[in-house]
């Protein structure tokens, strides 16, 4: 039997971080030789990290990359590695490295360059156009580079039909989003049977600004079965035996294999073949069949990926300590608890502002999250200020009734202060909105939104409420208090406040966003889908409106497919409305939707629109 032992080695790499890194790539060359593996593969870029962006742009980085990488190649003894770098000929490449014996044997460029999304891989790479397999011990190896195996007519293809690869190995730094765990091994499984090929997957793991990548490496024979799966979240040495010889035994079955490699041929595709040893020789004697740990639940992974995209965007910027401010609503209960998981409770400082419309359950409340997280926790009461800041502004404001002018004072006094301990103590400040109060702007410029990092920025509210009661339900004694599940969400910025004074009911709100910000539709998409047409003019006129806004918050943790940033890059100035009744303000157009309930909710729909294009 033709027995390769895999190892996958699922590291957190950091950006720019090249000697770090390359000590990644030495530690776990060191264990899978102790594993007796024949070959070792790293994510994709693994010297560089993933990704270096505009950091590809500065020639000295390319030259640095590669001095690390020959580094690391002279220490490669008693066991072959694919490792992730910047390739340097005539162009620049995403690359891999296929090293033996203190030498590079073969290289492979990425030929199918990710353009979508947070990708920009076309602004940086040339796409490379050759195809190369290694046989090793007898076994013929064929690797590429993450999108490549997306594709059916990929490299994939080239290297199991033309090629005769046996396994192929893809290097990856593929970033999470819901559901993309379960969708990512049915692609596999599905490229490793349409080819008749044992697959090796490895994935980056850890958090890269607001990307988070998951691990969750696999190893994938040629039925499309599962064999070994890496840990999620966190880092993980895979190793399995992949069987080349039941690789030859299905193919020698399937005859349509012959026609598709004909095809193949006659098109002018071909692969080259590096020979390292054409016999076969045992190499271990115990087998090794990996592990196959649980996929997290829908809710668990989300909250995973939160925890590991706090933590690593804490220490990868050597922070030591995140200060948050508490309310006593549910989005800062759920991001003080994520950060006590993230970072340790003695890492994290919660401050209550008390305002003079701040209610005494929210303090008890507040008070309550921090006693159950065992974290310090600081009272700044912030109505001494505010009557400072309106006497100030008295004169100024002479003949004006209060709105949401004098609430928004109040929040930026919080921001103030809570920017004043990160200066002073060096402290990264969390801000604390969700996903549904940024796409419709319901946050304050330089108040709320003032921070470093933003832990809930692409987590809708309903699923805020879904998480913490997840968590919640881990505990024997729930963590957040009962009553934060059942009050009306409130700014508490000016008596008796309710969100939905202003905004439609989150259970309404949160689909309406999906469709029109995840998944593009039209006004007349959503009106037809059921949503009110009212409220669907309400939402989509403030997320349209509230570019600007989006474009000063901080980066925050990726967990849906179309998040808020490099995911969506829409223009701040921009004309295009469709189907919105509008009306001429301070000469620019904005649009004015009326609540169905009436009388102070039409005023205040109407302060808040106004709102999320000036303030």
């Amino acid at each position: 039997m033709r027995l390769l032992r895999i190892a996958l080695a699922q590291v957190n790499t950091t950006v720019g971080d090249l000697d770090g890194n390359a000590a990644l790539v030495l530690t776990g060359l060191e264990a899978a030789r102790e594993a007796q593996a024949d070959l070792v593969v790293f994510p994709e870029l693994t010297i560089t990290g993933y990704p270096p962006e505009d950091l590809l742009l500065r020639p000295q980085f390319i030259t640095d990359n590669l001095t690390v990488l020959h580094r690391i190649v002279r220490k490669v003894k008693g066991i072959a590695t694919v490792i992730g770098f910047v390739d340097r000929r005539d162009d620049i490449f995403n690359a891999a490295a296929f090293v033996s014996n203190g030498r590079i044997v073969a290289t492979q460029h990425k030929s199918h360059l990710p353009n979508y999304g947070v990708f920009d891989e076309n602004r940086y790479f040339q796409a490379g156009t050759r195809s190369v397999t290694v046989v090793l011990n007898g076994i013929t190896i064929g690797f590429n580079i993450c999108e490549d195996i997306w594709f059916p007519e990929g490299p994939t293809r080239a290297q199991a039909l033309v090629g005769d690869a046996e396994v192929v190995v893809n290097i990856s730094a593929s970033p999470y989003h819901r559901g993309k765990l379960r969708f990512r091994e049915e692609m596999l499984a599905t490229r490793a049977m349409d080819n008749l090929v044992a697959v090796a997957y490895v994935n980056q793991v850890g958090g890269q600004d607001e990307l988070v990548f998951d691990g969750n490496s696999l190893i994938v024979d040629q039925s499309g079965t599962i064999v070994a799966r890496g840990r999620a979240f966190e880092e993980d040495l895979v190793v399995a035996d992949v069987d080349a010889d039941a690789v030859a035994r299905a193919r020698v079955r399937d005859t349509r294999r012959r026609r598709a490699r004909r095809m193949l041929e006659r098109r002018g595709v071909s692969v080259d073949r590096v020979v390292l040893s054409s016999r076969f020789r045992p190499t271990h004697h115990r087998p090794a069949h990996g592990g196959l740990p649980a996929v997290p639940s829908p809710l668990e992974e989300v909250y995973r990926a939160l925890v590991l995209g706090i933590s690593d965007y804490v220490r990868k910027n050597r922070f030591e300590k995140v200060v948050l401010g508490l309310s006593g609503g549910i989005d800062s209960s759920l991001s003080a608890v994520l950060a006590v998981d993230a970072m340790g409770a003695p890492n994290v400082i919660g401050i209550f502002m008390p305002s003079p419309y701040t209610s005494d359950e929210s303090r008890e409340d507040a008070q309550a999250l921090a006693q159950n997280l065992e974290i310090r926790f600081l009272t700044l009461p912030i109505t001494p200020i505010f009557q400072t800041y309106t006497a100030v502004l008295v004169q100024v404001f002479k003949g004006q009734q209060p709105d949401v002018t004098e609430e928004n004072l109040q929040a930026r006094i919080r921001g103030n202060l809570l920017m004043a301990l990160s200066n002073k103590y060096g402290w990264l400040v969390l801000t604390t909105g969700n996903k549904s109060e940024m796409s419709v702007g319901y946050a304050t410029l330089y108040g709320d939104m003032a921070g470093g990092f933003a832990a809930l920025k692409d987590v809708p509210k309903t699923l805020v409420y879904e998480l913490a009661r997840w968590r919640n339900a881990r505990e024997a004694d729930p963590i957040i208090p009962k009553r934060v599940f059942t009050r009306p969400p409130t700014a508490e910025l000016r008596p008796n406040q309710t969100d939905q004074d202003s905004l439609p009911p989150y259970e309404v709100l949160d689909p309406i966003i999906r469709g029109y910000v995840e998944e593009d539709q039209s006004l007349a998409d959503l009106i037809a889908a059921g949503f009110d047409r009212r409220a669907v003019e309400h939402v989509v006129a403030l997320v349209d409106r509230s570019e600007y806004k989006r474009r000063q918050s901080p980066p925050g943790v990726k967990i849906t497919h179309r998040a808020l940033g490099k995911d969506r890059r829409m223009p701040i100035t921009n004309r295009y409305r469709s189907n919105h009744e509008t009306t001429r303000t301070h000469h620019h157009t904005h649009v004015i939707s009326v609540s169905p309930r009436g009388g102070n909710c039409n005023r205040n729909a109407l302060h808040y629109i106004l709102d999320a294009c000036y303030q």
